[in-house]
């Protein structure tokens, strides 16, 4: 029953029949010895769908199965099956199941590990596992088999857990954690099979990964029940942060894989985590510490990281104390007093909730070198929740520092009152050692706390003297400069020291640097269930999400907003998150009393100098989420060397993000409080925001193809980019990706309409280039909407042209054409000639391109001359290409071939590879047709390196796809092929739909020529499958040809070599 259903009697195997006959009898089998009547029957191997002739079908399954099961001189009451009143009734005596030796087997490994006889339980157990091979009843219909499986498979579960437990207290922690690694973990948040996988990963001296095993099943709790872990992980949990062998490896606590030095470890005496052992040995629950409840985030009144600490200084109830024994390992100096029997003790009271920091507290509670000093730091912005994680570091590591817990507040951003400097600091900490007793001499009679010796050095000399033979732990919250830690450190051996900040301490030597980040939204969210409840908090979870986003992960703000909800009952979580989406406003609502979001981060500014105040307000005003050192540079009117320090200060100040380098980023709550402090200087801040706007359009401007005199209106001063060619000006706006969208925002929302228009109109070439078409049409959209405000009587018209230009890449004709002739009426009456020249070359190429020949070549010829006029070259090019394409279609060969050989020629002038690429692959196309296939091969390669250089998907695509179609007609088949995958892999999720399936149709019809017919298929299939295909009735009608046998004729259309494009020659669309 174990596996498949079989039945044996001896040695031979007996034949069951048809599996619905074999489901009865596991269904009879299951429920032996119970009688079992026909309903019951038919309910557990047919379910819903019983057969028509009812219970009537049942005698001839049980028949068949006496027959086969009964021995050949059993008489009707001899046999297994027994029948009664309505129903039947397995007898189990005379015959045996797996299933009654797994449950025997189970039970004896079950006793075994009761009684703590471990290598019997593993036994029994191993022999029990034996049984479970493979699937039990595969293929056996009804719900009873069903749920017959899912038990069994609980029950495999079960028994590898009860393996990997004893494993884990015999202390054989790597064949347990193969085991657990092989269980099925089903559901994913199975909580003992988690707190399992902890211990024996914490037995193989990897305790950062247990940790890590942690947090991946809260967040899996919390994403997908919506629940934190119960009580016995969590129990795990703060076992392996205070490293508590005895609660988790149990008798095995010696066998540790990591063989720890001896800080940290413990003997026997050693109480379990979270309280000492009750008078039965066991170990009592895990406390937590009394008090208001803390979260990861809390910071003091002053809007510091500080903690409420406890007057006395002495441990909070709840945690564990630390040994007064003298510890194994450990030997005392001979020359060294005995130690008293209570040590020091200085830590703030921990937190009732960190949530979200098992890596860092695992970071920071690593074993160290026993015979060095250790200095981790811990840096972060103001309210991350700094003070909070090495408090709960401290109280994980206290018992391991027999000599002492100490705790150094230097109230770095605090009133200038309440600083302590290094001197007043040292005096705390040596009295703190010479109350305690450490062989440390007193102070005379009488003396005051002012007293003794003033001189940093001597001070510093005391105490390293006075702490050589401790072992001390120190906590220095607050601090802004190694100058200020240095002094502080202790000289005993395996003493470890936790400095706490917003600054960054480059200064100071240290063993671990750690930057605490926000909490992402989840973790953020699951914070909100602690503080407010999970009742309140899950009755609004999508609130609880955007109220998590509106607070940053901040722990701090997270706190505030839950104090002020707890305040408020009658405030829900939408209310009080609708309240927070303004900026402004934001900030005014993370405020409770005496603490605030935004007096935290005004203490830090505060401490900045004048310098580095103004290049904060400065990039408080950048208008994309991540800039670079120049956008600050253009600001300030410095060099990017010196904006780059700036910057650089700013993130030591933990006030900007790094997260690549060379590229910088703001909190949203400390963006939003650099842009308050920037409107208390509105001249400052507009010349700031000009300077970056006018960036945007310079780098823009330069970096398209439409050439110098594209541009007639605009900035004074945007010629004067700060680049040193094209490529640097492409390159500086290809970093900002999808943010450059952003920016026309930011604009617009500031009121900067010219900008916002000239800005829009300035990146569409470079977008376009990019593929990026949902981004530039976002833009235009944006910068259409205020165009009317525009000072600039050209933006209407010209920003219509552009949407035309968009279309026409998307092949989105009809549209193009009422955008193109849009904007010819909008600049009639004023604006410039270029616009009203761009929108008649525009309806040239969409008339001809829907079949309107005759009236598009009326068109561009109007506008070949016109733009020749004005000395546009890059507009006179893309009309020759057009006006050669129309030549070609009507077989005009060497007519095309003059056209395209002029726009190549303006091209060249230009030096931009990008439509010296597009012109090569019309001259190709030219060649072609006029049989020299082989310099049309070598334009289309050389076109293919440029359209490289150019970093042009879309052009790059649409060159290797016509150089795969002079590859096919040079009958070069198998190259062809070749380069048809390599423009496919050019293709990018911004490609239009137009210019994939112009590529496969073209893959389609070398498969096709080349006999593989089943490939040819696919990719016409492709074709026609793609959104929007049946917009594009020519390359529709090519794929539906080639599904239907026919090859379709190559070349087939090009994409949009330039704004205003000129399709293949010889196609229509």
């Amino acid at each position: 029953m174990l596996g498949s259903v079989r039945a044996r009697r001896g040695g031979t195997r007996i034949a069951l029949g048809p599996v619905r006959r074999q489901a009865v009898l596991a269904a009879l089998v299951l429920r032996a010895p119970a009688f079992v009547t026909y309903g019951r029957l038919l309910d557990d191997v047919w379910g819903a769908e019983p057969p028509g002739t009812g219970h009537r079908v049942l005698p001839s399954y049980v028949y068949a199965l006496r027959k086969a099961l009964d021995a050949p001189d059993a008489g009707p009451g001899g046999s297994v099956i027994l029948g009664g009143r309505g129903g039947y009734r397995f007898v189990p005596e005379g015959a045996g199941t797996d299933l009654a030796e797994l449950a025997e087997r189970t039970a004896l490994a079950r006793r075994a590990k009761a009684a703590g006889d471990l290598d019997a339980a593993l036994d029994h157990g191993g022999r029990a596992l034996e049984l479970l091979h493979g699937e039990p009843l595969p293929g056996l219909p009804g719900p009873l088999a069903g749920s017959e499986r899912q038990r069994l498979a609980r029950q495999r579960r079960a028994l590898l857990q009860d393996r990997a437990e004893c494993l884990v207290l015999l202390g054989r922690h790597a064949e347990a954690l193969d085991g657990l690694m092989a269980a099925p973990q089903d559901p994913p948040h199975d909580e003992p099979l988690a707190a399992l996988r902890m211990r024996a990963l914490y037995g193989s001296g990897r305790q950062a990964e247990a940790l890590a095993v942690y947090g991946e099943t809260r967040r899996r709790l919390l994403d997908e029940l919506g629940v934190e872990p119960g009580e016995e992980l969590r129990r795990v949990h703060r076992a392996v942060l205070l490293r508590d062998d005895e609660l988790l490896l149990g008798g095995a606590g010696g066998t540790r894989g990591d063989a720890r030095s001896d800080e940290g470890s413990g003997g026997g005496d050693r109480p379990a985590a979270g309280g000492e052992s009750g008078h039965d040995g066991a170990p009592r629950p895990f406390g937590r510490t009394g008090g208001t409840g803390g979260t990861s985030g809390t910071d003091s009144s002053d809007g510091s990281d500080g903690e409420h600490h406890l007057a006395d200084g002495s441990a909070p109830s709840g945690l564990p104390r630390p040994r007064h024994e003298e510890r194994a390992g450990h030997p005392r100096h001979p020359d060294r007093p005995r130690r008293p029997l209570r040590h020091r003790n200085e830590l703030p009271g921990d937190t009732a909730c960190l949530i979200g920091r098992e890596a860092e507290l695992a970071l920071l509670t690593a074993p160290v070198a026993p015979g060095a000093v250790s200095v981790m730091t811990v840096d972060g912005t103001a309210g991350v929740g700094k003070t909070a994680l090495v408090v709960r570091a401290a109280w994980a590591l206290a018992d391991a520092h027999p000599d002492g817990c100490l705790f150094v507040d230097l109230h770095a951003h605090g009133a200038a009152h309440e600083a302590v400097d290094p001197r007043r600091a040292l005096r705390r900490l040596l009295r703190a050692v010479r109350d305690r007793g450490h062989g440390v001499p007193d102070e005379p009679p009488g003396a005051q706390e002012g007293d003794g010796p003033d001189d940093l050095t001597e001070l510093v000399a005391a105490w390293r003297a006075a702490t050589s033979g401790l072992r001390l732990l120190l906590v220095v919250d607050d601090a802004r400069s190694a100058e200020q830690v240095r002094p502080l450190l202790p000289a005993g051996p395996g003493s470890r020291v936790l400095v706490a900040g917003r600054q960054r301490l480059p200064g100071l030597d240290a063993d671990v640097r750690l930057t605490v980040e926000p909490l992402d939204t989840g973790v953020a969210v699951g914070l909100l269930r602690e503080l407010l409840g999970t009742d309140r908090a899950d009755r609004e979870p999508e609130a609880a999400r955007e109220l998590a986003r509106r607070c940053g992960g901040l722990p701090l703000a997270l706190r505030i907003a839950s104090a002020r909800l707890q305040n408020r009952p009658s405030w829900t979580l939408a209310f009080l998150a609708g309240r927070m989406s303004d900026d402004a406003r934001g900030l005014g609502e993370l405020r409770a009393e005496d603490r605030s979001v935004e007096a935290a981060f005004r203490l830090s500014y505060d401490q900045l100098a004048p310098g580095l105040r103004r290049g904060f307000r400065a990039v408080g005003l950048a208008p994309t989420a991540r800039f670079d050192d120049l956008v600050l540079a253009v600001m300030l009117g410095r060099s990017r060397r010196h904006a780059e320090e700036v910057l650089e200060d700013l993130v030591d100040a933990s006030l900007v993000q790094q997260p690549h380098p060379g590229r910088y980023r703001l909190h949203d709550l400390v963006r939003a409080h650099a842009r308050q402090l920037a409107g208390e200087a509105p001249e400052e801040a507009a010349a700031h925001r000009d300077a970056v706007l006018r960036l945007y359009t310079a780098a823009g401007r330069l970096a398209a193809d439409w050439g110098p005199d594209a541009f007639p209106t605009g900035p004074e001063d945007a010629g004067d980019a700060p680049f040193a060619d094209w490529r640097e000006a492409s390159a500086w706006l290809g970093a900002a990706g999808g943010e450059l969208v952003d920016v026309v925002a930011y604009a617009v929302a500031a009121g900067e309409f010219d900008h916002a228009c000239w800005i829009a109109e300035a990146l569409v070439d470079h977008l376009l280039g990019q593929g990026q078409h949902h981004e530039c049409r976002a833009a235009l959209e944006l910068a259409l909407s205020c165009a009317d405000r525009s000072s600039d009587l050209r933006m209407p018209a010209s920003l219509r042209n552009c949407m035309g230009f968009l279309d026409v890449h998307r092949g989105r004709f009809p549209q193009a054409h009422s955008w193109f002739t849009d904007a010819l009426r909008h600049g009639s009456g004023h604006g410039d000639p270029r616009d009203r020249v761009r929108a008649v070359a525009g309806m040239g190429v969409t008339e001809w391109t829907q079949g309107r020949v005759e009236e598009g070549t009326a068109l561009l010829e109007e506008a070949v001359e016109r733009a020749a006029g004005l000395g546009d070259d890059w507009l006179t090019g893309v009309v020759h290409c057009n006006l050669g394409a129309i030549h070609h279609r009507r077989g005009r060969y060497e007519e095309a071939l003059e056209d395209y050989t002029t726009a190549l020629a303006l091209a060249e002038k230009s030096g931009r590879p990008r439509p010296v690429a597009s012109s090569l692959c019309f001259v190709a196309e030219a060649q072609l047709a006029l049989g020299r296939t082989a310099e049309a091969v070598g334009l289309l390669r050389r076109a293919a390196d440029l359209a490289r250089e150019a970093e042009d998907p879309p052009l790059r695509a649409a060159t290797l796809s016509r150089l795969a179609a002079a590859e096919h007609a040079r009958g070069r088949l198998g190259a062809a092929v070749d380069t048809h995958h390599e423009a496919l892999s050019a293709l990018t999720r911004h490609t239009s739909t137009w210019l994939e399936m112009q590529v496969r149709v073209r893959l389609g019809g070398t498969y096709a020529a080349a006999g593989r017919h089943a490939e040819a298929r696919r990719e016409f299939e492709a074709v026609l499958a793609l959104p929007g295909a049946d917009s594009h009735p020519h390359e529709y009608g090519l794929a539906r040809d080639g599904l239907a046998g026919a090859t379709p004729s190559v070349p087939t259309p090009s994409p949009a070599p330039a704004p205003a494009p000129a399709p293949a020659p010889g196609e229509g669309s």
